[in-house]
């Protein structure tokens, strides 16, 4: 039986669906349509898909369905991040002339107690039950190939004529000194946490460094953040990852860009010992707790994708082609187990993408798909398409907009002038071909860009969206009015002017 820490009511009612201590495996039913092994995101939206389209499909998983994003991902992590955006909006409320009390204090044990049971009222969506109900034989164990067209769970053997691996991924560890001895935290247990590390380290600027580091130097604690970069947010261009930078010093994080943890001890006090090296200086820092934020890697072991005829590759996980079929042609991937961009919603797009082309003969490909990211710190980072460095390296030639929030009336009034909306478009027209956005709704906004990239549509048509005023995204349709600013030139100017003087 799967238990979860702390085993109380939400944690029990969360196992209770996503991995029942009471299942029983269904007898298999022959030959499956499709065989998919691993219930998170790209798992269950293949199972359901394939099945709601009138294919026989099993499901299997080792562990909880709903993978990373409900039970150690997207849905905990965000529900902190909301509590520790609520308590900042407290402390801040002074400027929007309330009265805030001295001594104001919070309680870390409430705000995980909200996320566990958060978690667990959203665990329906993924459970067990509910995909027996859409037609799934959910299969609960560890699966592993034993043919090119079979999988085994327990006692069974699976036949398919198509599979789908979708296993995901996991915390990558650096290998420090030490470091094991020890322990730490990674995404896999940081929300396991009751009490609030008074001091807490945190390896690695990434998205999850970023956002976690915020919040509980929010909640309270005394965080530090370490990478070994010279920005955070390494993908983010500059002027982004800067703005990210100085909230988090605004909120208390002390950032050690440029550093490499050498070696980790334990005090005599119980307290853990970071000994860090950068720019040719030594530095220690002591903490209580640490945080692993240095990336994942993919779930392939165990699998028995070498019987299959699957072949692996050391970072990037199970080789796909564009299609995302394997080395064996029975067999796909999607989701973090072979792919790049490990996000919930490339996730998603994969599965679709894997099961039109595995079970209908389609051709859909996964480098087709605009892909958008957000990073849910406060300010968020929201980004699609090319970057102005990446678009430079490719030798293409852009012309960036650039519209900062102290210019847009809602961003002022709502006291969130930090930040920006930027735009590249392909030189000598308004195609747009990338976009950031740093607001602190900035996921919420971005889809407009992501949608006129899907579809075509130019920077110089969305000045005429007509925006509700005032709304943030009002900033999107004055880039539309930047660029079309470009096109009077001189000589249709004075054309204007002719016409006009005419007219009168």
């Amino acid at each position: 039986m799967i238990k979860l820490t702390p085993w109380d009511e939400h944690n029990r009612a969360l196992v209770a669906q996503v991995h029942p201590p009471d299942w029983t495996n269904p007898r298999p039913a022959g030959r499956y349509n499709l065989v998919v092994v691993g219930a998170g995101t790209a798992g269950l939206v293949a199972a359901a898909g394939a099945a709601g389209l009138g294919a026989r499909v099993a499901l299997v998983e080792r562990r909880l369905m709903g993978g990373d994003c409900l039970n150690v991902g997207c849905v905990p992590s965000k529900a902190l991040v909301r509590a520790a955006r609520a308590w900042t909006d407290v402390r801040r409320a002074g400027e929007f002339g309330l009265l805030v009390p001295a001594g104001l204090r919070g309680d870390f044990g409430a705000v995980m107690e909200r996320m566990r049971r958060l978690r667990a009222a959203l665990s329906p969506t993924d459970s067990a039950a509910r995909f027996r109900a859409l037609g799934v034989d959910v299969f609960l164990g560890e699966g592993r190939f034993t043919a090119r067209d079979a999988l085994r769970v327990g006692d069974v053997v699976l036949r398919f004529s198509r599979a789908l691996v979708a296993t995901g991924a996991r915390a990558a560890v650096p290998a420090i000194p030490g470091l094991a001895e020890v322990g730490y935290l990674t995404n896999e247990t940081v929300f396991d946490l009751t009490a609030l590390p008074a001091r807490l380290a945190v390896i690695g600027a990434g998205p999850l460094g970023c956002e976690l580091a915020q919040a509980f130097a929010r909640f309270g604690a005394d965080v530090t953040l370490l990478d070994r970069g010279s920005q955070v947010l390494e993908r983010e261009d500059v002027d982004a990852a800067a703005c990210v930078s100085e909230a988090l010093a605004r909120d208390g994080v002390r950032l050690a860009l440029g550093s490499a943890v050498t070696r980790v001890e334990r005090g005599p006090a119980g307290e853990v010992r970071l000994h860090v090296k950068g720019a040719g200086a030594v530095a220690t820092f002591t903490v209580d707790a640490v945080l692993i934020g240095t990336g994942r890697i993919p779930n392939v072991e165990g699998l028995g994708l070498e019987t299959a005829g699957v072949a692996v590759e050391p970072r990037l996980g199970i080789r796909v082609d564009d299609r995302l079929r394997t080395t064996n042609r029975r067999i796909f991937a999607a989701g973090d187990v072979c792919s790049e961009h490990r996000f919930t919603h490339n996730s998603d797009a994969q599965a679709r993408i894997a099961v039109r082309n595995a079970l209908f003969l389609g051709r859909a490909r996964a480098s087709a798909v605009t892909l958008p990211w957000c990073t849910y710190t406060d300010p968020e980072v929201a980004h699609v398409g090319l970057s102005g460095r990446q678009a430079q390296a490719r030798g293409l030639d852009v012309r960036t907009f650039v519209q900062p929030l102290r210019d847009v009336d809602r961003a002022v009034l709502d006291g969130e002038t930090d930040g920006f909306v930027k735009i590249h478009v392909r030189a000598g027209s308004d195609r747009i071909v990338g976009a950031t956005i740093v607001a602190r709704h900035a996921g919420e906004m971005l889809p407009e860009l992501t949608l006129a990239m899907t579809h075509g549509v130019g920077l110089g048509a969305l000045a005429s969206v007509v925006h509700a005023y005032p709304t943030q995204a009002d900033a999107i349709r004055r880039l539309g009015d930047a660029y079309n600013r470009t096109r009077l030139t001189p000589r249709i100017g004075s054309v204007f002017r002719a016409w006009l003087g005419w007219r009168r």
